[in-house]
């Protein structure tokens, strides 16, 4: 049954680590250039391309690996054939799933840490920035990038392929399906779920100091948004004004709004005189602050434990499905 799954899935599993293999040699020559670098401008196509390729990847593997590892069998009858001789229905599922997911956790391991080790230079200035000209590894677009959670998706990715070829048992139909499904699950984690698998921290500041550092507004608006300055390399999930009873302020209080901005208003460092100063001075006076809550840079590898924690759990879900599932195949 072993020799039978490579036969069939050795097409697609070599086409995908040969594609690895020639992203890793671009990645090799060109990697110990960055080393020891502080200006990485002219990398922004090559440090967004990595990104792409390892969110790609999970779908490749779910679209192309997953879905016909069951459906091409269900839709030629081959299965019927395969569960006469002596292989059980059981031994047939284990092997494929087996096989596919120890294959695809081994391609994101491999561009994963070959990504990480690209980068690195690139996200060890970023951890240092305090402005929004870097992104930091934290960051959700680079977060699933790097480290161990590419493992995680491919897994997901695979197993979900299979369960909904499973259930679909339409190649075309089920690649659709496992596409959009995935999109969805990679859009909503990192929304709804990964900000609060550990509880983010929170920092308070009156509005009138130095760790104020973006002001915003217009002629006709006044002061219209407050910023404080960001943690270096944190991914800052709030940057909120709050009245003195801890809600946000949204919109600012009319007061401030009527306030007139200095000449060329717009984003401008901290007032030092004139009209907005005394728009600040008010808000601090009637108690207001700003509030920050924000995921610290140093919680990135104990998020990435976590989230691949639960893409594994559902990975053994989706599994346990397709067994359940497997007992309704005629």
């Amino acid at each position: 049954m072993t020799w039978l799954t490579w036969r069939q899935f050795r097409v697609p599993a070599l086409s995908v680590f040969a594609a690895l293999i020639a992203i890793g040699v671009v990645l090799a020559i060109t990697g110990p250039d960055l080393v020891g670098r502080t200006n990485f401008s002219d990398q922004d196509t090559l440090f967004g391309g990595t990104i792409l390729v390892l969110y790609l990847l999970p779908a490749v593997i779910g679209v192309f690996w997953g879905v016909p590892m069951i459906t091409r069998e269900l839709e030629s009858g081959t299965h019927s054939l395969v569960w006469n001789q002596t292989v059980t229905r059981k031994r047939w599922l284990t092997t494929k799933l087996g096989f596919g997911l120890l294959a695809a956790m081994i391609a994101a391991a491999l561009l994963g840490w070959a990504v990480s080790w690209w980068a690195s230079p690139i996200d060890a200035l970023a951890a240092t920035q305090t402005d929004r000209g870097m992104l930091s590894r934290i960051m959700p677009v680079v977060f699933g990038a790097r480290g161990i959670v590419p493992i995680g998706y491919a897994a997901f990715a695979l197993a979900l392929g299979v369960a909904t070829g499973m259930l679909v048992k339409r190649t075309v139909a089920a690649m659709a399906v496992t596409l959009v499904t995935l999109a969805a699950v990679l859009i909503l984690v990192p929304a709804f779920v990964r900000p609060y698998l550990l509880p983010p921290q929170t920092e308070t500041v009156a509005i009138v100091g130095k760790d104020i550092t973006n002001i915003t507004g217009n002629d006709n608006q006044g002061i219209t948004e407050i910023g404080m300055r960001q943690p270096a390399g944190a991914w800052v999930l709030a940057n909120e004004t709050v009245d003195p009873a801890g809600n946000v302020a949204d919109p600012l209080p009319d007061f401030v709004q009527t306030c007139a901005p200095r000449p060329g208003a717009g984003t401008a460092p901290p007032p030092e005189r004139g009209t907005m100063e005394a728009c600040m001075a008010q808000l601090g006076t009637h108690g207001y602050q700003q509030r920050l809550t924000y995921q610290p840079g140093s919680r990135f590898w104990p998020l990435q434990w976590l989230e691949l924690a639960l893409y594994l759990a559902m990975t053994a879900l989706l599994t346990w499905f397709c067994f359940r599932r497997l007992r309704h195949l005629s």
